[in-house]
């Protein structure tokens, strides 16, 4: 009778171990397992979040983060290493490749909303910006409404274009709105005059100027025309995947090591030309911080009039 007892037990350690080792992955985290390597989809000039360096590297606050991912995903599967591919993509490529499964996480300058929910999921928010526009200093240009009649220019594929479309339509400003192919395109066109203003977030539009050729060219208007939460982008449908994301995340938060990358990007001299942004942590990142959310919801970040609501989650798509 000892015998058999002890039989049984010792069968049912062996099944636990089995068990154990031969844990069911699904979805992504069963991808990255099979080949040991996932995939970040990368910007080339959205900086600081996600852009080349002077040696061609993929570099970043976003890139930042989503190895901080990557390493969770790493001692989640029980591998030893984990290999990094980096796929360049745009604001027109990066839900399609995300749909199609060639990347896994997106690590750019991403706006979550609720209209693109519906395509693809989202960590939790590291970052809050806002939609304004910028201007060559002396243009007579300090709000929206200047822009009567005139040129303006945004990025295609983004939530900005789409808002200064609606906008242009709701207040009869009868401007011409040009797309460019992407974020230096865009501010080459105010540069040699093609256009008077370009439509960005904020973030963005200081860290273009700061970087450019003649950063005292330029101002950002302080009207903001919406409130632009940033996530780093998963598959949808994927819970197992998801809850590692947003666990890597929150520890990052949690530990405090969110100040030092934050610190890195945003507030110290960054490649390839030693500019420092002199961005501090907004009011509403540090509430995200505190209280990690993957709300699409603009109103969950900050105080927007009700007259705005409508007009943005119509005209949000994403940045």
């Amino acid at each position: 009778m000892k015998r058999s007892i002890l039989a049984l037990a010792c069968m049912a350690a062996l099944m636990l171990v089995a068990s154990a080792r031969a844990e069911e992955f699904t979805g992504t985290l069963k991808k990255i397992k099979e080949s040991g390597q996932i995939t970040l989809g990368v910007r080339d000039a959205s900086i600081p979040f996600s852009y080349l360096d002077d040696k061609q590297n993929y570099v970043g606050y976003s890139i930042d983060l989503c190895n901080k991912i990557a390493g969770a995903v790493r001692r989640r599967l029980g591998l030893e290493e984990i290999s990094i591919k980096y796929q360049p993509v745009t604001s027109s490529t990066r839900i399609p490749l995300m749909a199609n499964g060639t990347i896994d996480l997106e690590c750019g300058s991403t706006t979550n909303n609720e209209e693109r929910q519906k395509q693809v999921a989202f960590a939790p928010t590291t970052f809050v910006t806002a939609n304004r526009i910028l201007y060559k200093k002396g243009s007579g240009i300090k709000v929206l409404a200047d822009l009567k009649g005139k040129t303006l220019v945004s990025t295609a594929g983004t939530s900005n274009i789409k808002q200064v479309t609606i906008l242009n339509a709701d207040r009869g400003l009868n401007m011409n709105i040009i797309a460019a192919k992407d974020h230096p395109e865009a501010l080459l066109m105010v540069e040699t005059d093609r256009a008077a203003a370009f439509a960005m977030d904020d973030v963005l539009l200081a860290s273009l100027a700061a970087t450019s050729k003649t950063p005292d060219a330029y101002e950002i208007s302080s009207e903001a025309l919406s409130v632009e939460p940033y996530g780093i982008m998963l598959r949808r449908d994927d819970p197992p995947f998801k809850a590692v994301v947003d666990k890597a995340i929150t520890d990052v938060f949690q530990s405090g090591d969110i100040d030092a990358i934050y610190s890195k990007w945003f507030l110290s001299p960054i490649p390839p030309r030693g500019v420092n942004l002199h961005v501090p942590m907004s009011a509403q990142l540090k509430a995200v911080i505190a209280k990690p959310t993957d709300s699409g919801d603009p109103a969950a970040y900050a105080a927007v009039p009700e007259a705005q609501q409508a007009t943005l989650k119509r005209g949000q798509k994403s940045k």
